[in-house]
């Protein structure tokens, strides 16, 4: 998020040489060819997705349950990538391939800005998905009448907007929240919760004196007022210190503590309050049996959880977004009313504000992943399915690599044995950013500022830039990559699903949902 500024890990390896065509080349992998195509191959695709576009008829069906599907930072260039990515990483044809959730009938454009901002944080754009209403950049949920900042309450509580996840919890269904980020964060966040700034995650970021409660605070206390619904069923991903007094040790990392200076155990008053079960680490979690849990809290990291690249490192385990995905729909599904989730990828921006695509595209393959799973386990008969993004980012594909070319790696044109130069001789990457961090190669993680670097620092001939520590150029030099103001996509599937079409305001996605479970 442009709020924080990300340190990614950079950790230090040794350089992958592959000799091809007499030539060292760093980094470079080949790709297995396309399958041989010719023009009946077009023909055939081309009749095929028409006759499926053909068959599609509207479901206008009232819909049980909504899942909303976040792609935090998750721009057209970034799916784009992630194809390929995953496509190659499997062996196959990158290009050709398809995320699980681009396989959804529907689609559409939305519009991120926000009420203040050409190019917006998470934080509007979010309360524009679930509220329908656009507002000003670091406010969550309340309307743009707001200021950034403002510590009167009453303003506050008059500026409230009711959220898609409120309206199920008021009509008795229940709901679920999974993010990869801390759940006090600004996507998650903004379902549930009112502030005028998305960073008071907890009680001591909070101006003394104001009676505006912090962002965990109200995960608990809001669902206690009249009609309110009875609260969050299930709540998983990271943020545990804002939950937890600053006398209170963390049961994963002993040199650290809680950072509430409230003395109050927001994790003990929501087992207590709501009868539910609490994990913290991947044992705990796998113990957990869906069938017979009402309500979980799921707390695996002090701040954010790792990205995916790293997940099989962490020393207490986390589980997947595939897995958190599958235990909130198993645990909400128990209502036979229905239900309303939201799952968010959200390390795909922290990845990318670093400027570093791997673990940016890695993460954006496990949103695919968790996609996938999802519509394995639901019924798109009775269950709209959403998938898009808060914004995007900087991020950029470019050159004209030969099909094939590694999505991470220096362009090779077609024809040549030799990667593409620049016009000051030198090779450059595929991807890029436009801001941020600049090219950096695999240093050692460390608590100092990276001074950022604009434009070409270094020969990239010897540099393996498909690493996943590889940080990639960018052309403007700032210490945090920012969002990009270009559209997002949107793709649906299930119940109203066929009103995503067009270019909309990010604000209707929030009057689908509301349509689709006859709010």
């Amino acid at each position: 998020m442009i709020h924080h500024v990300i340190r990614a890990s950079f950790i230090k390896i040794d350089l992958l040489k592959v000799i091809w065509g007499g030539l060292l080349l760093v980094g470079y992998v080949t790709q297995p060819e396309a399958q041989a195509e010719d023009a009946s191959t077009w023909v055939k695709k081309g009749e095929a997705a028409l006759a499926a576009a053909k068959r599609l008829t509207p479901n206008n069906k009232p819909a049980k349950n909504v899942i909303l599907f976040v792609g935090d930072g998750m721009g057209i260039s970034t799916i784009t990538a992630a194809r390929i990515f995953q496509g190659q990483s499997k062996g196959m044809d990158g290009e050709s391939n398809q995320l699980s959730f681009e396989k959804l009938p529907y689609v559409a454009l939305s519009k991120t800005y926000s009420a203040n901002q050409q190019t917006a944080d998470s934080a509007p754009t979010m309360t524009a998905m679930v509220t329908g209403v656009k507002t000003n950049d670091g406010i969550l949920s309340l309307n743009q009448s707001i200021l950034s900042d403002e510590e009167d309450n009453a303003k506050v509580q008059a500026a409230k907007l009711i959220t898609i996840l409120e309206l199920a919890e008021r009509s008795g269904l229940s709901t679920g929240i999974v993010s990869t980020a801390r759940i006090t964060h600004a996507t998650p966040a903004a379902t549930y919760s009112h502030t005028s700034n998305r960073d008071w995650e907890d009680n001591h970021q909070v101006p003394i004196g104001s009676q505006v409660k912090d962002i965990a605070a109200q995960l608990i206390d809001n669902f206690a007022e009249k009609h309110s619904g009875n609260g969050l069923e299930v709540a998983l991903g990271g943020g545990r210190t804002n939950f937890l007094p600053n006398t209170l040790t963390d049961p994963e990392y002993p040199e650290m503590k809680g950072r509430r200076t409230d003395g109050r155990n927001l994790v003990e008053e929501f087992k207590q309050k709501f009868n539910a079960q609490y994990v913290w680490n991947s044992t705990q979690f796998n113990a957990i049996d869906a069938k017979k849990t009402q309500r979980l809290l799921g707390l695996f990291e002090p701040s954010h959880m790792q990205y995916e690249h790293d997940r099989g490192k962490d020393v207490a385990g986390e589980p997947s977004l595939t897995e958190m995905t599958e235990k909130a729909i198993d645990i909400l599904a128990q209502n036979k009313k229905g239900y309303f989730l939201m799952v968010e990828a959200g390390r795909i921006d922290h990845a990318h504000h670093a400027g570093n695509a791997y673990r940016a595209l890695s993460d954006a393959v496990a949103l695919s992943d968790a996609v996938k799973r999802a519509l394995e386990k639901v019924d798109l008969e009775n269950t709209l399915v959403i998938v898009t993004a808060d914004h995007s980012h900087t991020f950029t594909i470019a050159g004209y690599p030969v099909r094939g070319n590694p999505i991470l790696g220096k362009v090779v044109n077609p024809g040549s044995a030799d990667f593409a130069k620049a016009s000051d001789g030198k090779p450059y990457t595929t991807v890029s950013y436009g801001n941020g961090l600049g090219f950096h190669e695999h240093h050692s993680e460390t608590e100092a500022p990276i001074v950022p670097r604009s434009g070409r620092v270094q020969d990239l001939t010897a540099i393996d830039t498909t690493n996943p520590n590889y940080h990639q150029e960018a052309t403007v030099p700032l210490k945090s990559e920012t969002h990009g103001a270009e559209d997002v996509a949107i793709f649906a599937g299930g119940p109203k699903a066929h009103l995503i079409q067009g270019a909309q305001e990010q604000s209707y996605i929030f009057y689908v949902m509301k349509e689709a479970l006859g709010f």
